[in-house]
């Protein structure tokens, strides 16, 4: 539904640089008179800068970059207002643009950037996700980072009680520290847990995705939680470049021909959260499994392999969750013939 716009004097066309701590903005009007200020990237922040963007009368479409946290409450504010479109943009596509048009490097030419974004791109307006699946996506980072801190303090403990050196009461530490880190993470786990079951649509996907080999609890969270806030109307290879997995490829004439890798240019919560199950299933399913050591057989390296695994089982994701029907290694892997002994 379009927002009602009052006394409407045309389109403002607005770019706002985030960082963690301010707002760059950039306003540019239709007859190309501009505007810049900058706001505190906070609630107060926030509600001075819609004030001042709803003084110019007319409806007022905004392009920022999507940042996580740091954007994320502007965009939620900026969304509910009245008379304000906003567009969240993937900063490859922003960059690109940048690159087009601009000649230094500040966060006022990045606002500038984004506002002559606004006026001269397609608008594609952004859908504020689900409360819940918000809920979901900060829990299950927060699981990320102390299973990345457990992993840390593992390694201390074997460390210490490898060590002659090691005081007994810096063993005894680091092992109390391990058991609190634990628990922590299974109380997340619950929470997390208990915000699926009481959301049906989280629910139904929950459930769409263990039907994937490889895919057990842990990594349904943490990929309901990355999944679940992307706009509905992403392709699959958008999927793909937002997680990173997307090839990049170095060639220029003949002196120039690097191997391919993937860019990483994308969410590493995301990117994660598959590597667990492209290594369960190019282990345990037989499709997964055949599919991964063809590739070895075609001389690929095996981090090339698990990272096809994973590629691929991105796809059956979007495959499940799109269709809402189960998954079928059939469909996902067509070329992999099983044995029927």
């Amino acid at each position: 539904m379009s927002k009602r716009v009052t006394n409407a004097e045309g389109t403002v066309f607005c770019g706002i640089d985030v960082s963690a701590k301010s707002l760059s903005v950039a306003v540019q009007r239709e007859d190309h008179a501009a505007e810049q200020r900058t706001f505190a990237n906070n609630a107060s922040g926030h509600k001075l800068l819609l004030s001042w963007l709803q003084k110019w009368r007319a409806r007022v479409r905004v392009s920022l970059e999507a940042t996580g946290v740091y954007s994320l409450d502007l965009s939620i504010a900026l969304n509910a207002a009245e008379g304000i479109e906003l567009a969240v943009l993937n900063p490859k596509a922003a960059n690109r643009f940048a690159q087009t048009i601009r000649r230094s490097k500040t966060d006022a030419a990045d606002a500038d950037v984004l506002a002559e974004y606004s006026r001269r791109m397609p608008f594609t307006a952004w859908r504020a996700p689900n409360q819940n699946a918000l809920r979901l996506r900060s829990i299950s980072r927060y699981m990320g980072s102390l299973t990345t801190q457990n992993a840390v303090g593992m390694n201390r403990l074997h460390a210490a009680e490898g060590s002659k050196s090691t005081h007994r009461c810096v063993i005894q530490d680091l092992k109390r520290s391990l058991i609190s880190t634990e628990l922590r993470v299974r109380k997340l786990r619950h929470e997390a847990m208990r915000l699926i079951r009481e959301d049906e649509e989280l629910h139904l996907r929950y459930r769409l995705l263990i039907s994937i080999p490889g895919i057990a609890q842990i990594s349904a969270i943490h990929l309901l939680g990355e999944l679940c806030t992307l706009p509905e109307d992403m392709t699959v290879r958008e999927w793909v470049a937002h997680s990173g997995l997307d090839p990049a490829h170095e060639i220029s004439g003949t002196s120039v021909k690097k191997q391919s890798r993937i860019s990483r240019a994308g969410n590493r919560h995301l990117r994660s959260a598959l590597y667990m199950p492209a290594l369960v299933g190019s282990r345990c399913d037989p499709r997964m499994k055949g599919f991964y050591e063809m590739l070895i057989a075609r001389h690929k390296t095996r981090l090339q392999a698990l990272v096809a695994v994973a590629r691929k089982i991105l796809h059956a994701v979007y495959g499940v969750l799109h269709s809402s029907t189960p998954y079928d290694g059939g469909k996902l892997f067509p070329l992999i013939v099983l044995d029927k002994d």
